[in-house]
Formats: C-alpha cells, structure tokens, sequence
C-alpha cells in the first residue's frame, strides 16, 4: 500500500478554512484537534498551527468567551478579506505616490541649479526606494486582483453578488446571536446592543 502524501502547509490552511465554511460553526481548539483529522485529513498536531496562521491573517475569528478560546469563520470572510487588502495597498500606492512627486519636483530643482549637493543626491536615494516601493506595492495589488474570481465575478454581475453578501452576512449574525444565545443566555436585544447592531436588521429581500 502506498504512503499517503503529506499535505502542504497551504492545503491544511485551505481544507481547514473549508471545515468552517461548510459546518458554520464554532470551535475551540481541542474540538479541532478531533474534527479536522476526521473530516479532512490534517493531522491533530498541526491544527493549531495552522489555525493560528489564519487567524493571524483575518481568516479565522477568535475570541475569549469565558476561559476558552472560540473560533470560527463564515463563507464570504475570505472574499472581505482580500477586498480589505486591496482596498488598503490601493491606498498605500496613492501615497507613494504623492511622494514621488514631491522627491520628482525637488530632484528637478536640484538637477536645474546643476551644483552638486548632498541634498541633491539624498533625494535621488529617496526617488529611487520610493520608486521601487511603489513597484512593489504594483505587483502585489496585481496579485490579489489576478487571482481573486469573486473580482471578476462581481464586474459581470455586481448588484446580485453585493445582495448575496449582504445576505449571507446577515444570516452569519443570526447563527452567532443563537449561539450565543443558546450557550451563554445572552438575549437578542443585549446581543444586539453589545456589537452596535439594528434590533431590526434583516435580509434584503
């Protein structure tokens, strides 16, 4: 009999953020430790890795409730996920940019008076890493867009995807305000108070 493969890093991250998505519920980490070697393969010693790892990249919710430690993650996280990210080196790139106009415009200033300055060459410095910064910050935000499809999906079909999100949401807000509800005996109207939320939120129809 063959030996099974070992999975990569990035496969137990994948198959570990799909257990969340297809139960849509809460765990703490022993529970993980059994489940995720039953449902998907990955071994109980490395789940903690891994979930930390994705915690730590906003993939996987945790929070302290009582003494223990809960985590979870609802379908569509991922996609919020990559959209932040983008939305945030778009805005990072706009202010390499703002900058390497200001060291372009003193960079020309020098260079007209053609005397040699350290201040002249300082600047050159400065437009170079900026440069390269803002070349970086390119490729990244390229990454992300190239290899997002619910980018690409949303530029066919934008006002039905952007409802489904909406939706899906919500819907995640009700299992937690139940879950909590039902394991910690917080009301729907505490719930509601407690995370800033409309007592009269509901799907868009």
């Amino acid at each position: 009999m063959s030996k099974r493969k070992a999975l990569s890093f990035e496969e137990k991250r994948k198959r570990l953020c799909d257990l969340f998505h297809e139960s849509k519920d809460f765990y703490q980490l022993k529970e993980l430790e059994r489940q995720a070697p039953k449902i998907k393969g990955i071994v109980s010693q490395s789940v903690k890795e891994v979930v930390d790892s994705l915690v730590s990249d906003n993939l996987v919710n945790c929070e302290k409730i009582g003494t223990s430690n809960y985590y979870w993650s609802f379908p569509g996280t991922s996609k919020i996920q990559k959209e932040e990210k983008i939305k945030q080196l778009k805005k990072e790139i706009k202010e390499q940019q703002k900058l390497q106009k200001e060291y372009e415009k003193n960079i020309e200033i020098a260079s007209s008076q053609r005397v040699p300055s350290e201040a002249r060459e300082k600047n050159l410095e400065i437009l170079k890493e900026e440069l390269e910064k803002n070349k970086k910050f390119k490729e990244e935000i390229k990454k992300y867009e190239d290899c997002d499809p619910v980018i690409i999906e949303q530029k066919r079909k934008e006002s039905e995807k952007a409802k489904e999100a909406a939706n899906r949401w919500t819907d995640n807000i009700f299992i937690l305000q139940s879950f909590c509800n039902n394991r910690f005996y917080v009301t729907p109207k505490d719930f509601c108070k407690n995370f800033n939320i409309p007592e009269d939120l509901d799907t868009i129809d």
